[in-house]
């Protein structure tokens, strides 16, 4: 590990630079290895950097409180042009530390830096009708770098149902089975309190503290029926599902302002979704890009259009894959508006409902649905082959 430090100004903005070469080796899908990450920090005035902790956390001082600096970060220098928005920092005081990198994080998850964002639609000004932006806070968690697979739901599903866990096989909606197209495809047909009750049994099989119960005093470990009275301790170490605002600012990677976790279009090569370009109708989008209107021809048969394998597709700038496409993900929360109930801090979503919130998209979704201020909702009990999850936990 190498640690530089210095002073700059570029295009009349000062920056306070940072670059920090990682070696990130530890954890990291093959397909997202990089062998050099630099980072820096941009901010109104500067600053100095005292210290990069073996930790992941930075130390410096001299920041001007009352406003906000961003990290940021690139592969690869000489240059300096290509720099992206990686967390941006609210200041309060004028030596601050912060997390910014896990060099052990759980297996198969990745740090989601805490920081402030702009959750909601700000490309398309709200053109969507229920995601106006505004500003949230997120504290630092661990998140699942890909839906939970098939195979993972099965081995999680074997050890919980020879514990006393029930899985329900029907609904209002009719019978189901979870179930997924290969082993590395992203289980689906998965109901919300399934996912929940599938989150505790992940818990107790890696030894860790239950998030869900069914009574107020959280001694009741959620393991059985569907009920909305399910209640969450969220200072437990175990998995859980992430909160709206969590999966937001993960889908994001950092990135500020964005329609998409890469940019500001969508094409076949980065996403399992159904396509519907305005270069091929009046009515699709024109920040689609697909070459079709359809199904992602990759993943259609023809007869049986389908999910990708997990982690296909290249990941966003915190190492997450597939926060846009192939199936909807369950959320914590009630579907509700506005955001930020009932604080804009770690905004856990309204006290009732009658829809927990679902994000994504799917494959069979149009790219509208795969933004990342893209929101959507079902009953609890609901399920089809679109809808899938993944899990996080408190940092």
């Amino acid at each position: 590990m190498k640690t530089l430090s210095s002073n700059a100004n570029i295009n009349g903005l000062t920056l306070i630079e940072l670059l920090i070469m990682l070696a990130l080796l530890i954890g990291v899908h093959p397909a997202a290895a990089q062998g050099t990450r630099l980072f820096r920090i941009s901010g109104p005035a500067a600053t100095t950097i005292t210290a990069f902790n073996p930790n992941g956390t930075i130390v410096w001082s001299n920041a001007l409180a009352g406003t906000n600096y961003t990290v940021q970060t690139v592969t690869s220098l000489p240059g300096g042009t290509n720099w992206v928005d990686y967390v941006q920092i609210p200041v309060t005081n004028g030596v601050n530390t912060n997390l910014i990198f896990a060099f052990n994080p759980p297996a198969g998850m990745v740090l989601i830096p805490a920081g402030v964002f702009t959750m909601g639609d700000i490309t398309d000004t709200n053109l969507y009708g229920d995601a106006a932006p505004t500003n949230v806070t997120v504290s630092s968690f661990y998140m699942d770098m890909n839906l939970v697979s098939y195979s993972q739901w099965q081995m999680v599903y074997a050890y919980a149902t020879n514990r006393g866990y029930r899985f329900f096989q029907s609904t209002n909606y009719g019978s189901y089975v979870a179930a997924g197209n290969a082993a590395n495809h992203p289980v689906q047909t998965v109901d919300w309190y399934d996912a929940v009750k599938w989150c505790n049994a992940r818990s107790q099989q890696s030894g860790l503290t239950p998030v869900y119960y069914t009574n107020m005093n959280l001694t009741q470990v959620y393991t059985n029926g569907e009920t909305t009275n399910v209640f969450a301790n969220w200072t437990a170490n175990g998995y859980r599902l992430p909160t709206e605002a969590e999966w937001e600012k993960a889908a994001r990677g950092g990135l500020s302002g964005r329609r998409f976790p890469w940019g500001n279009t969508i094409s076949w090569s980065q996403a399992n979704y159904y396509g519907y370009p305005l270069s091929l109708s009046q009515y699709g989008f024109f920040y689609d890009f697909a070459t079709a209107i359809g199904y992602d021809p990759a993943f259609n048969d023809k007869v049986h259009p389908c999910t990708s394998p997990v982690g296909l597709f290249a990941a966003n700038g915190y190492g997450l894959y597939d926060m846009a496409g192939n199936v909807l993900e369950w959320c914590w929360d009630w579907y509700g508006t506005p955001y930020g109930q009932p604080t804009t801090t770690n905004p856990t979503g309204p006290a009732k409902g009658s829809s927990r919130v679902l994000r994504g998209g799917d494959w069979g979704d149009q790219a509208e649905y795969a933004r990342c201020a893209g929101r959507d909702g079902s009953g609890p009990d609901y399920t089809t082959a679109v809808i899938g999850f993944r899990c996080v936990r408190r940092y």
